[in-house]
């Protein structure tokens, strides 16, 4: 357990800091108390499928309270789904995910923990991959997991209900995703589960799994789904509202600073160490009109950059946005495009196309979406034309929004 002593009282509070929900939380006390009393820390469970390489905030966040877990001295347990990755998490989507082979799978992984051990403790988290356990099933032992559950009780799922209302095809294989997810909590026999909300119907399957197999079954621990930058929908790199914890000082504190007000203190609470009693004085001072919503937003900023890189970061991020924003002039800074002879045609080249190639989008899809929404400039003209073909210039500033720049140098 900690060397640092926690109250029972403390400790429930930590826990509970940025949760949607904690089922049942009268168990959760209960193991616990009997943790405190047997000296013996609860096994906490994160599942991750590595399904891409690069994570934002939306995907830490239960990460983040693996640490918090980890930090009060209980075992946190990594599992990386090297097998349930293969078969696609359906949860949330409307159509089957794209099947990836192991290979992938393994390559993603490795990315994957190099970032997730920014967060967490690497020599006092438990790595397990669930290959441990699913390659060496039989045939036989598939059929015997699959007689646990009724396909009634599987069609309850909010998102296959809606693929069966819209008439939308759910494949066989996808059906099995919840049980290898329960399954994962059978074989390490975890005390405590963690996941978005959107993960309550799987870590029940895994309680349900567990008291079938003569087991305690875990509770679970549900944080909400982040909000993206736009407001309105989930962090997601496809809509472009994320955060990346890969992503440069400024940019990530660029990024912060466009969020809605409204959501400062649920990124507060999620993803800082602010003492909860400090983060509802803020929210006091800033109803009372004490505090201006952009000073706190300036700390949120502050916070996630030091977080994510350091303190020293954060405060050059910080002198770098107000040179730009409050100052408006162009960052001291920012990343060239070199472009050949080869890149243009009749001596000029696509916009779209530059936009692709100094990496300020990452698909032409995204440039031209950019272009029609007057978000791109070149040396402060906007540029609103999606098919505009543009005789390049030496040293020209490529503009997209209020943060991504980037210098133009032509080849001789």
């Amino acid at each position: 357990m900690s060397t640092q002593v926690w109250s029972l009282e403390e400790e429930l509070e930590l826990i509970t800091r940025g949760t949607e929900e904690v089922f049942p939380e009268e168990e959760l006390v209960e193991k616990l108390k009997k943790a405190r009393r047997n000296k013996q820390p609860l096994k906490v469970k994160l599942g991750v499928d590595p399904t891409g390489t690069d994570l934002h905030l939306g995907h830490l966040i239960p990460v983040l309270k693996l640490k918090q877990f980890q930090d009060l001295g209980h075992e946190a347990i990594l599992i990386i789904g090297d097998y349930t990755a293969m078969v696609g998490d359906p949860t949330g989507r409307n159509k089957t995910r794209p099947q990836l082979t192991h290979e992938q799978v393994l390559e993603n992984c490795r990315t994957y923990q190099e970032q997730v051990f920014r967060i967490l403790d690497r020599e006092k988290t438990r790595v397990v991959y669930n290959g441990e356990w699913f390659s060496k099933m039989t045939f036989q032992d598939v059929i015997r997991l699959m007689s646990q559950m009724t396909v009634a009780r599987m069609l309850e799922r909010e998102d296959f209900a809606n693929r069966m209302q819209n008439q939308l095809p759910i494949s066989l294989h996808e059906l099995i995703y919840p049980l290898m997810q329960g399954y994962d909590s059978v074989a390490i026999e975890a005390d405590i589960e963690l996941g978005g909300i959107d993960q309550k119907f799987n870590i029940l399957v895994g309680r349900e799994l567990q008291r079938t197999m003569g087991l305690e079954p875990q509770v679970g621990v549900c944080n909400p789904i982040l909000i993206g930058l736009d407001g309105k929908e989930k962090m997601s790199k496809s809509l472009g509202n994320y955060i990346g914890i890969n992503e440069p000082p400024y940019e990530m504190y660029g990024k912060t600073m466009s969020i809605p007000d409204e959501l400062m203190m649920m990124y507060f609470e999620l993803i800082t160490d602010i003492p909860m009693a400090e983060l509802r004085d803020m929210e006091n001072k800033i109803r009372r009109g004490e505090l201006h919503p952009m000073e706190a937003k300036r700390r949120l900023a502050r916070e996630i950059v030091a977080r994510f890189h350091s303190v020293d970061a954060a405060l050059e991020a910080e002198a770098e946005f107000n040179r730009v924003f409050r100052d408006n002039q162009i960052p001291a800074d920012i990343p060239e495009v070199i472009l050949t002879q080869e890149d243009l045609k009749d001596g000029r080249i696509w916009l779209v196309r530059l936009l692709v190639k100094a990496e300020l989008v990452s698909s032409n899809g995204e440039g031209r979406r950019l272009i029609q929404q007057g978000g791109v400039r070149i040396n402060g003209r906007v540029i609103d034309d999606v098919d505009y073909e543009w005789t390049p210039e030496q040293d020209a500033v490529i503009q997209i929004g209020k943060r991504r720049f980037a210098r133009v140098r032509i080849s001789e």
